[in-house]
C-alpha cells in the first residue's frame, strides 16, 4: 500500500506519505527551476502547516515562507501570486471538492485577486454517488482544539463560556477552482469532472 502510494503521489506531480500531493506540485516546480518561492499557511488548529508542510520545504532546501492563515488574501494582493494549491479529501460528481477548513476562503481570495486555484487529489478522492459539495456530512471537531493552544492540548485562553463552532473541513465549489490534478501524466479535470475537458498543468 505505501509503494502503491508513493507512486500515485509521484504521478499526481504534484503531505500525504512519500512525494505529497499538493505539496507534490511544488516538489515538482521546483525540480523543475520554475518555481520562485513557495508561501505555506500554518493551518490552524493544528498548525500542520507551521509543523509538518514548512519543515518538508526547508527540509528539501525549497524556498518558502511560512504566513498566518488570515494573511493569504493580503499575500495575494501585495506579491506576484501565480497559483495556490491544495488537496482535497473529496471530489463530488460536478467538481466540487473537500478540504481543510480555510481551503474556501483561499479560493475566495484567488478568484477576487486573478489567481489560478488548483486542487491536486488522487482518483479515489472522486466520489460519483455525491452530486454536489452539499451532499458532504462536514465532521466538527472538539470546542477544546479553540479554547486551548497546540490543536487542544495547550494553555487554555478562551473563556469556556464562549460558544464554538469548529468544523474540520469545508467545500469549495467547482466555479472557483481552475483546475483538479490528478495522478494521470501532467492532466486535470477541468470545471466538474463530468465535462470532457482536460489540459496540461503549466
Amino acid at each position: 500500500m505505501l509503494e502503491d502510494d508513493v507512486a500515485s503521489n509521484k504521478a499526481i506531480s504534484l503531505a500525504t506519505f512519500g512525494f505529497g500531493t499538493a505539496l507534490g506540485v511544488i516538489r515538482a516546480l521546483h525540480v523543475d527551476e520554475v518555481l520562485e518561492r513557495a508561501y505555506c499557511t500554518e493551518t490552524r488548529p493544528f498548525n500542520q502547516g507551521s509543523r509538518l508542510t514548512a519543515y518538508e520545504l526547508v527540509h528539501d532546501k525549497i524556498p518558502a515562507t511560512l504566513i498566518a492563515n488570515s494573511a493569504a488574501a493580503a499575500l495575494m494582493k501585495t506579491r506576484s501570486i501565480h497559483y495556490v494549491i491544495v488537496g482535497a479529501y473529496r471530489v463530488t460528481a460536478n467538481g466540487d471538492t473537500a478540504n481543510k477548513i480555510g481551503t474556501y476562503s483561499l479560493a475566495l481570495s484567488a478568484k477576487h485577486h486573478g489567481v489560478q486555484f488548483y486542487v491536486a487529489a488522487p482518483l479515489t478522492s472522486v466520489d460519483l454517488s455525491l452530486s454536489s459539495g452539499n451532499e458532504i456530512v462536514i465532521e466538527e471537531r472538539l470546542p477544546k482544539e479553540l479554547l486551548n493552544t497546540c490543536g487542544g492540548m495547550g494553555e487554555q485562553v478562551a473563556t469556556s463560556e464562549i460558544c464554538i463552532w469548529n468544523p474540520a473541513f469545508d467545500v469549495t465549489p467547482t466555479n472557483l477552482i481552475s483546475g483538479i490534478i490528478t495522478e494521470k501524466p501532467n492532466l486535470y479535470f477541468g470545471r466538474g469532472i463530468h465535462e470532457d475537458i482536460f489540459s496540461h498543468f503549466k
